[in-house]
C-alpha cells in the first residue's frame, strides 16, 4: 500500500487516545513500558520506558512488530529525539534464570521507569499490570504497542537494542544464527542446540536449553 501522510497523521494522532484519556482525567506525564525478548532462548529482557511531549507527531510510528527494520532504526533516533525522557534496561540471563522471565519482566519495568530522568505520574504498560508505587497510577493494555502511542515508542527503543545486542551475539557465537532468529527457537536455533549444546547466554531454564549441555 502506497504511503500516505495525511492519512498517517491521522493514524498516529489516534494512538495517544489512552495518553489523552490520562492527560484529560489530570495526569501530566504519561509514560509507556514496553519489552522484547521475553519469548527468546537467549539474552537478556530489554524493557523500555518512554515519556513522550503530547502533541509529537512520529511518522510511522506502530508496534515494533508491524515495521520494518529500516523504519525502526529511524524512529529509534526520532523517539531519543522528541522524548521527554527515555530509559533503557536489560534484565540479565542470571535474574530470568533464577525469578524466571515473567517476574524479570516486571522487574525491568520497574527500573526502566526508577531510572527516567523524570518520573512520571501515569504508566501504560503492554498488558503487564505492574506496581510502580503509590505516587504512579498505571494502566495494562491489551496489544498495548499497537494502541498506545507511548507504548509503542518503548516497543521501538526496547526492539531496537535487544537487536543491536543479538548482531553482537551473533559475531560471539556464529553457530546458532543469532543475527536473524533474534534467540527464537526457529528450527535453525533448535538444530544448531541439538549440534553444540548451548551457549553461555542460553537461559538455562528455558526447555529445551535446560537439558543440553553448554558450550
Amino acid at each position: 500500500m502506497k504511503f500516505s501522510a495525511d492519512a498517517d497523521y491521522e493514524r498516529v494522532q489516534n494512538l495517544y487516545v489512552f495518553e489523552d484519556e490520562a492527560r484529560a482525567a489530570g495526569y501530566e506525564l504519561i509514560a509507556g513500558v514496553d519489552e522484547a525478548g521475553r519469548g527468546s532462548l537467549v539474552g537478556p529482557v530489554v524493557v523500555a520506558a518512554v515519556i513522550l511531549p503530547g502533541d509529537v507527531y512520529l511518522e510511522r510510528l506502530d508496534d515494533s512488530k508491524k515495521i520494518s527494520a529500516k523504519i525502526r532504526d529511524v524512529l529509534y533516533d526520532k523517539i531519543i529525539s522528541a522524548a521527554v525522557s527515555w530509559n533503557v534496561v536489560a534484565v540479565g540471563v542470571d535474574e530470568i534464570d533464577t525469578l524466571n522471565v515473567y517476574r524479570a519482566t516486571l522487574v525491568g519495568m520497574k527500573r526502566a521507569v526508577e531510572g527516567l530522568n523524570v518520573q512520571p505520574d501515569f504508566v501504560l504498560t503492554d498488558a503487564m499490570r505492574v506496581d510502580f508505587g503509590e505516587k504512579i497510577s498505571t494502566r495494562a493494555i491489551v496489544h498495548g504497542d499497537a494502541l498506545s502511542a507511548s507504548i509503542a515508542a518503548a516497543s521501538i527503543l526496547a526492539k531496537v537494542t535487544r537487536d543491536r545486542l543479538a548482531d553482537d551475539w551473533a559475531r560471539l557465537y556464529p553457530a546458532y544464527g543469532f543475527d536473524h532468529n533474534r534467540g527464537y527457537g526457529t528450527a535453525e536455533h533448535m538444530a544448531a542446540i541439538e549440534k553444540f549444546g548451548a551457549c553461555p547466554i542460553h537461559r538455562r531454564s528455558f526447555n529445551p536449553v535446560k537439558s543440553m549441555p553448554t558450550n
